[in-house]
């Protein structure tokens, strides 16, 4: 009797299972195909509008670059030098000095001749307080404005002072040490002009800066990294961003804009309340805001992502850093549905609540719950000796065999639309590395997704830490903190 009911038992769990694993596919073949429109849309605007007409244009909405700096002294002016060096008619640098304890602020003061100026500071949205407000004496450097304010001890407290100090109606948040391409601005702010609905915020794929060579704050040639670690992350950003975020944008439900690189309507983020530095998700959560702002006031709008890489950034090269910073986006995943559960499946969200959370909650929170508790059941089933070796192993090579495809399609689609690399062999290291990645990088990824909903769930304090950045052929010892 207790055989038959066990029996019963992993029948029904093994059929869960692949109906889960069949569903989850089929999104993902329906993201790559809308993937893959959205695209070739983009790149056919692209050739309707250039961008010299944008730059021309009296028209063109003003921008607000905020990048937050906290303990940057080691590159901190070569990056402004890059942000003032975009290619935009109308926008300001807005540097937010976090509360350094290192030389950031005095070599701001003299590499730009700042000085301490009077500011009409409003404070719409809360954060820190600031203590002083720059601006250069060098009509060169008139649109560098730079705050010093109380830490944070977050972004997203940064990010808020900027805000309040900034005076565009449209903000683009990114950090001090990302590397952008000159025409960032122009790329991102074209969805906002073309597009009849309200577009409430764009983005752009990020990628890995790491072993990528650089001169005076630009990319001058794109590199596959050299370390393990970081080849892994390029690609899963850019399997993320070409095959992920794309699919979103077709069909207007784009989860997250990253707080790398996303240019926002600073009007709706007001309204919506702006960062909240509690969070461990804060890009996440201030998206989600935005779009429950306007459902609730029934405004229409739009989330654009579009396909060209505009950000390079140094990603974690040391598993202790990777570790910690995998943990923090896994809690805050799990804090923005505690946050804001009452979006999941609520028709009066629309594609937020009936789309977006759903997704997020079936195939994001809980599939490394769903994996973590199927890993324990085969070991049991094994050792107990009810598995179904036949059935196992068809399941298995199915889904590895499906996991190489996903990721080498999102490879060669990158390569053969925008050419980052010189060469094949270095898109052929990539998806070479695809094989390995379900053996060594993915379960690194789903053992910080349960120390990270666990550490969520106990209400451990989250220790934020430096992370050790090799730099951009400069000194090894610069630190950001995570």
């Amino acid at each position: 009797m207790q055989t038959a009911i066990l029996k019963h038992i992993t029948d029904f769990y093994e059929s869960a299972i692949f109906i889960y694993c069949a569903g989850l596919f089929l999104f993902y073949i329906l993201l790559a195909v809308l993937s893959l429109i959205a695209i070739r849309r983009s790149l056919w605007k692209n050739k309707i509008r250039g961008q010299q007409m944008l730059v021309a244009s009296p028209l063109t909405p003003g921008i607000s670059v905020i990048a937050p700096a906290y303990n940057e002294g080691v590159t901190i002016i070569a990056n402004v030098r890059s942000l003032l060096a975009l290619n935009y008619p109308r926008f300001e640098v807005v540097i937010v000095n976090d509360g350094s304890k290192d030389d950031t602020l005095q070599k701001l003061i003299d590499e730009f001749e700042l000085t301490e100026v009077n500011f009409a500071y409003r404070q719409q949205i809360p954060s820190q307080a600031v203590k002083r407000f720059f601006k250069s004496t060098n009509p060169a450097y008139s649109k560098l404005l730079v705050l010093d304010k109380v830490n944070g001890k977050s972004k997203a407290d940064a990010v808020n002072a900027g805000i309040n100090a900034s005076s565009f109606d449209y903000f683009l948040n990114t950090d001090v040490d990302c590397i952008l391409a000159r025409d960032t601005l122009l790329k991102l702010i074209k969805p906002f002009m073309d597009d009849p609905q309200r577009v409430i915020a764009t983005g752009a794929p990020l990628r890995a800066a790491n072993s990528c060579d650089v001169e005076a704050g630009v990319i001058t040639r794109v590199r596959v990294p050299r370390s393990l670690l970081p080849r892994f992350q390029e690609m899963e950003y850019i399997r993320s961003y070409l095959l992920g975020k794309m699919g979103w944008t077709f069909i207007n439900a784009v989860p997250n804009v990253s707080g790398g690189l996303g240019l926002f309507d600073k009007d709706i983020v007001i309204k919506s309340g702006g960062y909240d530095p509690g969070s461990f998700g804060e890009d996440m959560d201030m998206v989600v805001r935005m779009c429950r702002y306007m459902c609730e006031q029934d405004l229409p709008y739009r989330i654009h992502y579009i396909p060209e890489t505009l950000c390079w950034t140094e990603v974690p090269a040391t598993y202790k850093i990777f570790f910690r910073q995998r943990v923090r986006w896994a809690r805050g995943l799990a804090q923005i549905f505690g946050k804001h559960r009452k979006v999941l499946f609520n028709p009066k969200y629309k594609k937020l609540g009936l789309i977006i959370f759903p997704y997020n909650f079936f195939f994001e929170l809980l599939a490394p719950l769903i994996e973590f508790a199927g890993i324990i059941y085969y070991i049991y089933i094994i050792v107990n000796h009810l598995i179904n070796w036949d059935y196992a192993i068809i399941l298995l090579v199915f889904i590895y065999t499906f996991s190489i495809l996903i990721t080498s399609l999102s490879m060669l689609w990158d390569q053969l639309i925008f050419r980052y690399y010189q060469s094949w062999k270095e898109v052929c290291q990539l998806c070479i590395l695809a094989l390995a990645e379900p053996f060594i990088y993915h379960p690194t990824v789903l053992f910080c997704a349960i120390r990270g909903y666990f550490n969520q769930l106990t209400g451990k304090k989250h220790t934020w830490g430096n992370m050790q950045r090799q730099g951009f052929n400069q000194s090894p010892n610069l630190q950001k903190t995570i």
